[in-house]
């Protein structure tokens, strides 16, 4: 008997879940049918691939080298499908693309809406999530592209540059320094009450190591989890946060303060995992995108 399609996905299953139970409650097959394909499997290739002395079934040394090449055949697989599939004029198709999370607030909107206006046959889902975790669905090929920020990238994954991001000090209407439109010392926000981001998203994690460069701590009045809800308390409050300024592209109550020094620039990027094939969706959507970046402004510095 030759390994099929079948066991490679229940055994890639089992390995993750360390449970033929829970396996087979995924694959919606009986756990006894699940274990005797396993079997299969390791009488075909004469090796063990699942300890199972163990409370939990995990793979053997053998079964890890094999399951790295049943998962990248997988993928191939699934890659070739799409490709078959793939109509090149885009009056089909589909894009699965995610971003972090500040881009919901000023970018994927507009990108989204300009990408669907010239190809409304084309199905978009789209995902907020950090960008370890876009980067290891782009590895796993559970998507198509990413947007995050330039940096170390997990190994498989090529980024390409999109535009540069500029961070400032955010005010609404009701706070003193609205007219102020010249930078802004670092050091002043010690006297400031800002409303932040919290500590899980990478841009308070950014802001914050530039303020501790500069040896600021400044009094934190808001945390909030979410950018609207964010900008929203700055429009209707005196407190200011820090935010990319272009969030305040669509907002005409908030104004964007430099800060002197500056922030560092971010630079914005696309990410897909190398040597995979690309749709036509995934290809338009990457010149959409660059082209979009241009005729708005945001270049890269």
């Amino acid at each position: 008997m030759k390994p099929e399609l079948r066991h490679l996905r229940y055994l890639l299953a089992v390995g993750e879940h360390a449970s033929f139970t829970r396996a087979a409650e995924e694959l919606h097959i009986a756990q006894p049918t699940l274990s005797q394909q396993i079997r299969q499997l390791e009488k075909a290739l004469g090796v063990q691939l699942l300890d199972r002395t163990g409370r939990t079934v995990r793979l053997t040394d053998a079964g890890t080298a094999y399951a790295h090449y049943a998962q990248r055949a997988l993928q191939d697989l699934a890659a070739g499908e799409r490709a078959v599939l793939d109509v090149q004029d885009l009056s089909r198709g589909h894009l699965r693309l995610a971003v972090t999370p500040t881009f919901t607030a000023y970018l994927t909107g507009p990108l989204v809406a300009d990408f669907y206006t010239r190809h409304p046959g084309v199905t978009l889902d789209v995902r907020e999530m950090t960008q370890d975790r876009i980067e290891a669905d782009l590895l796993s090929d559970r998507l198509d592209l990413g947007i995050a920020f330039t940096g170390a990238h997990l190994p498989g994954i090529e980024a390409a540059a999109l535009f540069t991001e500029t961070l400032s000090l955010v005010v609404g209407s009701q706070h003193p320094d609205t007219h102020n439109r010249g930078p802004l010392p670092v050091t002043d926000l010690r006297e400031r009450h800002l409303a932040m981001l919290s500590g899980d998203f990478a841009t308070r994690r950014y802001i914050d190591q530039h303020l501790a460069e500069h040896q600021v701590q400044p009094r934190i009045a808001v945390e909030a989890n979410s950018i609207s809800a964010l900008t929203e308390i700055v429009t209707r409050t005196p407190l200011a946060t820090v935010l990319p300024d272009a969030i305040t592209c669509d907002h005409p109550h908030l104004t964007p303060i430099p800060l002197s020094p500056a922030l560092p620039s971010r630079t914005v990027t696309l990410l897909h995992r190398e040597s995979t094939y690309q749709s036509a969706a995934a290809r338009a959507f990457t010149c959409r995108a660059t082209d979009w970046a241009h005729a708005h402004g945001f270049d890269l510095g």
